[in-house]
């Protein structure tokens, strides 16, 4: 049996992308123990070309076959569709949707069977967004997400989920690590600077704020990158704002995982904290599987919905009032270490929810 994971990737600079592909992998092999799995994002992989082709470039390739790409399509038993987590929606460009929809209609003209694994379904803010998501809602023989906003968007579209589940990222290897760090904060690169989500200015003051006033505290910072660049340079990249953040915040120890075990690496750094402060949602998500309490700086609409589905509320809103005072009453919330056991059961139910479903699809 050939398993392909489709939209992740084990080399992505955003690690919660890496977190995705680890993920869904564990969950296909304990299904499926003896397939052979393969990814594939939307770089590298183990295609035999980029899936971010022109159509007249895959035009060409029907017709020729030179790089073996159809044969190499038709060669799976089972296509597993991630979307990259939160990509099913039109918020980041419709040419990035259209290129993701192509490759599961492709699949589904095969007769390949394709399955949206759990993620975030929507938003979609223009009718040619929500015309290709119909179309791709109604070609997957299974249609999962990752919390009851994206079921609900899913449902409004004809094609309701067949299971609501949590993300995937509860499916990897938890093995606890000591306690040896206090506070890992995490800070988002994307939004250091002008971007479409919160004030930039609003953001470098608040997570500053946070950081010097837990010191004040007694408390020992962590920086921590979780969508690593290959140097500093400037915008979805959290390397960018640690000098910054050094230089305000003194002498801290600095994490910026690199190299295949970067997403390794990183779980073992949040799970040595006693609490997470993230911008990232994959940064808190890894965090909270390791069973570590972790507050999410929200920025958008996808961290609540998932969150509150596993039972997690302890949630800060960039874009509303009080961020600072709101995320230090929430890292000195009482119970955080018995809300996190909750968690985890939670979203252990979850995904054996969405197992059960995928192990009786074939």
């Amino acid at each position: 049996m050939r398993i392909l994971i489709l939209w992740a990737s084990l080399d992505q600079p955003n690690l919660g992308v890496r977190a995705l592909a680890v993920g869904t992998r564990a969950v296909a092999a304990q299904l499926y123990p003896d397939a052979e799995i393969q990814i594939q994002g939307t770089g590298r992989g183990d295609a035999p070309m980029s899936l971010f082709t022109s159509r007249r470039g895959l035009l060409k390739e029907r017709v020729t076959g030179a790089h073996g790409l159809f044969d190499w399509l038709a060669s799976f038993d089972l296509v597993l569709d991630t979307r990259s987590g939160d990509s099913f929606a039109d918020i980041y460009g419709l040419d990035r949707m259209r290129d993701m929809s192509r490759f599961p209609e492709i699949l589904h003209r095969m007769g390949v069977p394709v399955v949206l694994t759990p993620q975030t379904i929507g938003p979609f803010s223009t009718r040619r967004g929500a015309r290709l998501a119909r179309r791709a809602l109604q070609h997957a023989r299974l249609v999962a997400s990752r919390d009851a906003s994206s079921a609900a968007c899913a449902a409004q579209l004809g094609r309701p989920v067949d299971v609501e589940s949590t993300d995937v990222v509860f499916a990897i290897d938890h093995s606890p690590v000591p306690k040896t760090r206090d506070v890992i904060l995490n800070v988002s690169g994307l939004l250091w600077d002008g971007n479409p989500h919160v004030d930039a200015a609003r953001y470098r003051h608040d997570v500053l704020e946070v950081a010097r006033r837990l010191q004040a505290e007694g408390r020992t910072i962590t920086l921590l990158a979780h969508v690593v660049g290959p140097d500093d340079s400037a915008g979805d990249n959290d390397r960018y704002p640690l000098a910054d953040l050094q230089r305000e915040l003194g002498d801290v120890e600095v994490i910026v995982p690199e190299g295949a075990d970067a997403l390794g690496r990183v779980r073992e750094a949040v799970g040595s904290a006693q609490v997470v402060l993230g911008s990232r949602m994959h940064a808190c998500l890894n965090a909270l599987s390791m069973g570590t309490p972790a507050i999410p700086l929200a920025y958008s609409r996808k961290f609540a919905p998932l969150l509150a589905g596993i039972g997690w509320d302890h949630v800060v809103d960039l874009n509303g009032d009080d961020v600072v005072d709101r995320a230090l009453a929430a890292v000195a919330s009482p119970g955080l270490q018995e809300d996190v056991i909750e968690v985890r059961r939670r979203a252990d139910r979850d995904l054996d929810r969405f197992s059960g479903a995928l192990g009786e699809l074939l």
